[in-house]
């Protein structure tokens, strides 16, 4: 019994000895009935985070405004890493103004132990300077730099966290300093996979609706969307006059470098004119741009797997750099540079007919009896329906421009100079993008193994290699399209570290030809009641390729400078012709127009005007129904791809164990 009691008593004992202590009432303590509670008074520290050494000030306070209970707790904190990874995510831009900002929150200023809150215009000013700059990495606005709820007035009694940075800066470096108007484009140099391509030019299109649009002209053997994003003042809509041009990258899958300067020029387009830039807003407002930055996304996805991998790397016996890859053909193990009508052969048979023409030629009934790569169909669509004026399709392995023919005149000559009848123009417009590249034309660059700097890294395509079913030589010979090849790079897909440099090297040449096309003439084709007349054709006296007008009568003809002779005809018009000057300096197409009076003519009429291209045999796409298939998309597929995190996300995710969801940026 005695041993219960004792039991008992330690038992009551130590539950009173561990239970919490309660609240005291009023005279308790005097007693010793309780103890009254410790209040912990916040005093000053030392400030002994690293990244946030450089502040105006030597003396912290914890807890901190967002709750941190000390040194630790911020170190570990989602919101001191994005201080410690800021510069490099902005690309040095709007730091260290951000960094020392939220500093001035994570580690806020001490003076006789109570809080020195920063001041809210410092944080207003920078949040102007600098939303753009996290808009463009899809990253929301840190909710600790929110400048209503952790910075306070200059009434109230406030310090300025960037007084310091401004007192370095010298003049120089002020009038140097980016406004917000003229802040700098953003750019993510990483490979990105079709849904995150997609992703972004809708995205891009969605932040400049007044000026960009998207639109799909068909999917892959795979069911991706092929998507082309375009740069109008009136997107949309042909206006008259105004010319069309087109970009076209990744037709081999294993080719990537293109595709991500196609996502680069984009996002340069869409930032730059918002941002006031004036070339950039005459180009946009004058010029309509299509941009298909992939036009083989099968292939990339079998390249990109590869690359991540670690491809087979070899070299020649020059000691040349090579890289072998899957992915070059589509999904179907189509080479779709390969797989357009074979056209010239037809132009290269017509030259013994006195009047033989290169240009509008039908794609023979045969040609839809072979292998069709539904790319390649979307693709042959699309230039018919729209009177693209340039073009230029972005490829890797070499450094040089090339230009129609492609393929050799003489059959067993694989190396045949081979000329267009629009030579020069080709030659003119393979300098422009050449010369405007940074080390294209450079002897000092490491060459890729064709060497043709001598010629200022400018070569006809079938003298350098010919190849049959081309696309830049279905355009020439099938539209009014003038389409050269780029090689941007000896290597087909350049480590991510290269990408920044590819962007400097090629961003000139890139915005240089889409202005190119603004050379030689334009005009209306009208009839004597002032209306445009479609599917007149252009002529110029000694060139044996015609332009024929578009819906309303309008016309674009790239030329050389110098006399020209030019001559506007219709089926049941009379001709015009036109003697025309250009001179060498001038900055935009000369305004040719063309007035055509009714006439009813016989065939051994002098001005009897044959059958135009635009009737007949050229219509004929697809005339028996071969590839419909490739016109309807699959109702499983989801009209809306899916939405990915940003690039950046999974390094927080993975840094801090948790998911800081007041990061990501809400559409």
């Amino acid at each position: 019994m005695a041993m219960k009691v004792v039991i008992l008593v330690n038992a009551v004992i130590a539950s009173i000895w561990c239970a919490p202590p309660r609240r005291c009432e009023p005279g308790e303590e005097f007693l010793g009935w309780c103890k009254p509670p410790v209040e912990h008074t916040p005093r000053c520290s030392d400030l002994v985070l690293g990244y946030c050494d450089d502040m105006p000030y030597s003396h912290t306070i914890f807890p901190n405004l967002v709750e941190h209970r000390n040194r630790d707790d911020v170190e570990e904190s989602a919101e001191y890493l994005l201080l410690s990874v800021v510069h490099s995510l902005l690309n040095g831009e709007c730091t260290p103004d951000v960094r020392l900002l939220g500093c001035s929150v994570l580690a806020p200023r001490c003076e006789s132990g109570r809080v020195l809150r920063p001041c809210r215009s410092s944080c207003e000013a920078a949040r102007r300077r600098c939303t753009h700059a996290f808009d463009t990495i899809r990253m929301a606005w840190p909710y600790f730099l929110d400048c209503d709820r952790f910075f306070v007035s200059e009434e109230e009694g406030c310090y300025d966290p960037l007084e310091g940075l401004r007192a370095e800066e010298t003049p120089e470096m002020l009038a140097a300093s980016v406004a917000p108007e003229e802040a700098a484009t953003i750019l993510q140099f990483v490979y990105h996979t079709h849904t995150q391509l997609l992703n972004t030019l809708k995205r891009t299109a969605a932040n400049c609706p007044d000026i960009a649009r998207t639109y799909t002209i068909g999917s892959s053997s795979e069911a991706k969307d092929l998507l082309v994003i375009e740069f109008s003042n009136n997107p949309g809509q042909h206006e008259l006059l105004e010319p069309e041009v087109k970009y076209v990258a990744n037709i081999h899958g294993d080719e990537a470098l293109g595709r991500e300067l196609l996502l680069y020029l984009a996002q340069y387009l869409c930032s730059e004119y918002q941002l006031g830039n004036a070339r950039v807003q005459t180009l946009v407002n004058s010029t309509r741009i299509h941009l298909l930055p992939s036009m083989n996304p099968d292939g990339y996805q079998l390249a990109s797997a590869e690359s991540n991998a670690g491809g087979d790397v070899d070299y020649d016996e020059d000691g040349r750099y090579e890289r072998h890859m899957t992915g070059r053909g589509n999904g179907q193990n189509i080479d779709l540079n390969r797989n357009f009508p074979d056209l010239t052969s037809i132009a290269y048979n017509r030259r013994r007919h006195r009047y033989h023409r290169t240009d509008h030629i039908p794609i023979p009934d045969a040609y839809w009896f072979g292998k069709v790569a539904p790319e390649t169909y979307a693709v042959m669509k699309w230039i018919r329906s729209i009177p693209f004026v340039l073009s230029a399709s972005l490829h890797g392995g070499d450094l040089l421009v090339s230009y129609p023919y492609d393929l050799s005149k003489h059959p067993q000559e694989g190396a045949l100079f081979s000329p267009t009848p629009d030579e020069q123009v080709f030659k003119q417009l393979a300098r422009v993008y050449a010369d405007s590249h940074r080390t294209m034309t450079s002897n000092n660059t490491e060459r890729c193994g064709s060497d043709f700097t001598d010629q200022g890294s400018i070569i006809n395509g079938a003298e350098w290699y010919s190849i049959r079913g081309g696309m830049a030589d279905f355009n020439y010979l099938h539209t009014n399209c003038f389409e050269l090849t780029v090689e941007l790079s000896c290597e087909k897909f350049p480590p991510e570290e290269e990408l920044y440099n590819a962007w400097q090297d090629n961003k000139e040449a890139l915005l240089s030809f889409l202005e190119s096309v603004h050379r030689g003439i334009k005009g209306i084709v009208k009839d004597e009641e002032g209306r445009g007349i479609k599917g007149a054709i252009v002529s110029v006296k000694g060139v044996r390729h015609d332009i024929i007008t578009a819906e309303k009568g309008d016309y674009w003809r790239l030329l050389t400078p110098g006399i020209h002779i030019v001559t506007a005809s219709a089926r049941g018009y009379t001709r015009a012709m036109k003697k025309i000057y250009l001179p060498a300096r001038l900055e935009k197409a000369g305004r040719v127009d063309f007035l055509l009076q009714k006439a009813t003519l016989n065939p051994d009429d002098e001005d009897y005007v044959p059958i135009t291209p635009s009737m007949g045999t050229y219509e004929r796409f697809d005339p028996y129904n071969q590839f419909a298939r490739y016109n309807v998309r699959d109702a499983t597929a989801p009209g809306i791809e899916r939405q990915e995190n940003p690039w950046w996300w999974s390094y927080f995710a993975r840094s801090t164990g948790t998911a800081p969801n007041w990061l990501l940026k809400v559409d």
